[in-house]
């Protein structure tokens, strides 16, 4: 550390409010930075080996530091413009200013509330939700993060139609818990012994498979519309139209996960818009809260909210609905409405879309462009490719991904927040990993 950051350091020592001492020595450390090297050495020592390998076969044995809007800078200060956006919870940006500023007046005023009681937090931030949300999902369980959120869908779904069986399709990734994990297609499954049993798999986008699929036997139907670690695999409307009428004719729920669909990432509020498809139950995750607080939501209808009123605590979490998150992401839903970031992703998508695919037309390592808005993958020919390739636009300042289920497909899902010129250097920076 320089002599003028131990002489800041000093002064902020002296600082009497906690939180603001606790900010000020943060950013110093963010501004000093720390070699990634020794970083990298402790986190193989408590995560393991295999942890640190990946983040190197990726290209990401660097320290995130500072981060501002749609850029993020590691501990030697190179920048970087973040594609990855923590799976898309960043929708409003990195560090957004006046979700920022709520979160420390939250920290200041409140706690975290007791989990079973009512508060002023709770009750508004359910209320800005049903009118932000499409129409008929009213009501809301706030969770922790996204696989939460499908673990009580799915035991809602169980619980008021009195019938078992979930019906997923294949290429989902739905999170890391156990309802979840049994829904997603991951090889890792087999290292965890029996997961959830009645679950079936059918293909994607192929309804006359589905219509024979769900029968009187069905709880629900579950899906992304746009699957996005499958190298964002689009749902066919009619398709979704169609599941949703053979849904209502057996009495099964329609459960769409839009964890990294929703708040504006398709060039709609939420892809049940884009499509003009309505669910049962819709899920959303950290991007209510514009990614700095770990809230999401289960958001459903009010006929299935007559099984809470018989079993009111089928779900239980201690950080569910936590008053602070909630004012947290009641600022973000305010930012949403005034900015309207699904316009933006919109134009700028059909703009980067356009100008990748005129790049894969000349350039045969590029095999497809998928997505809608900016939520999009390039399709490589291996994984090992796709790998390669993370690490090239890395080295060239544009952060990006690997798909979790389609592992040759690199996914580009930045900041809605983007300008024209931070479309320029996407695209200048995956020409010249190219």
């Amino acid at each position: 550390m320089t002599t003028s950051a131990q002489e800041k350091v000093a002064v902020i020592k002296k600082e009497k409010d906690p939180i603001e001492k606790s900010l000020k020595l943060q950013k110093i450390v963010n501004e000093q930075g720390e070699p990634s090297h020794n970083l990298i050495i402790d986190a193989q020592k408590v995560f393991g080996k295999g942890f640190v390998n990946n983040l190197k076969a990726r290209g990401m044995e660097w320290e995130e530091c500072k981060r501002e809007n749609t850029t993020i800078f590691n501990g030697d200060g190179k920048v970087f413009l973040d594609c990855y956006t923590s799976a898309g919870s960043y929708n409003l940006g990195r560090k957004n200013s006046d979700i920022t500023a709520e979160l420390r007046r939250a920290i200041r005023e409140t706690d975290q509330g007791n989990f079973v009681m009512i508060s002023k937090e709770k009750a508004e931030l359910a209320k800005k939700i049903a009118k932000f949300t499409p129409r008929t999902l009213d009501c809301v369980l706030f969770t922790v993060v996204r696989g939460e959120a499908m673990d009580a869908a799915c035991k809602l779904a169980r619980g008021y139609t009195a019938r078992s069986e979930l019906i997923t399709v294949d290429g989902g990734w739905y999170g890391q818990t156990g309802f979840a994990m049994s829904l997603s297609e991951r090889s890792d499954k087999k290292h965890f012994g029996s997961l959830i049993p009645d679950i079936k798999t059918i293909p994607f986008n192929d309804i006359s498979v589905a219509r024979k699929a769900i029968t009187k036997r069905t709880a629900a139907v579950i899906l992304e519309p746009v699957q996005a670690e499958n190298g964002c695999r689009t749902a066919d409307k009619i398709y979704l139209q169609e599941l949703r009428v053979a849904c209502d004719k057996v009495g099964a729920l329609l459960i769409f996960d839009e964890s990294q669909t929703g708040f504006g990432r398709t060039g709609e509020k939420f892809a049940a818009d884009y499509f003009g498809v309505l669910p049962h139950i819709m899920l959303v995750g950290e991007a209510l809260s514009g990614g700095m607080f770990p809230i999401g939501a289960m958001i459903f209808t009010r006929l299935l909210k007559k099984f809470f009123d018989v079993h009111p605590l089928i779900h239980l979490l201690t950080f569910g609905g936590h008053d602070v998150g909630c004012r947290v992401a009641a600022t973000a839903l305010a930012v949403y409405d005034q900015v309207r970031p699904w316009e933006n992703a919109k134009r700028q998508g059909e703009k980067l879309k356009q100008k990748l695919e005129a790049l894969a037309a000349s350039n045969s390592k590029i095999k497809s462009v998928d997505g809608i808005g900016l939520l999009l993958a390039l399709s490589l020919e291996s994984p090992e490719d796709a790998a390669i390739f993370c690490r090239s636009t890395i080295k060239n300042g544009v952060f990006l991904k690997t798909g979790e289920v389609a592992k040759n497909c690199v996914i580009i899902r930045p900041p809605l927040t983007l300008n024209d010129q931070d479309i320029e250097e996407i695209f200048k920076g995956i020409e010249k990993a190219l």
